[in-house]
């Protein structure tokens, strides 16, 4: 479940790095753009941030992390790169 975990941080980053892009290169440059992809990578990026939640959730109580722990992952999901460096100094064994 940590390896699904690991992908689905990755996933989430990756889908909030593409929201940055176009909410701050596409939205100047190309409106149109912006307005067509707006709606499917914010849609992605939702249905991972939840799944993402959930699955952090889930592996506190399987692997017994401490509130603290779960807590700073959870904060590293709001921070563009958070969840690469969640994966790199928290969850690689």
């Amino acid at each position: 479940m940590l390896i699904f975990f690991r992908l689905i941080a990755a996933l989430e980053g990756i889908s909030y790095i593409a929201l940055f892009y176009n909410m701050l290169y596409n939205k100047p440059n190309n409106p149109e753009l912006y307005q067509q992809l707006l709606y499917p990578i914010g849609m992605i990026h939702g249905i991972l941030f939840v799944l993402y939640f959930i699955l952090a959730i889930y592996l506190k109580f399987e692997y017994n992390w401490s509130m603290k722990k779960l807590g700073l992952v959870l904060l590293a999901s709001l921070l563009p790169f958070g969840t690469f460096y969640s994966d790199y100094k928290w969850l690689k064994n």
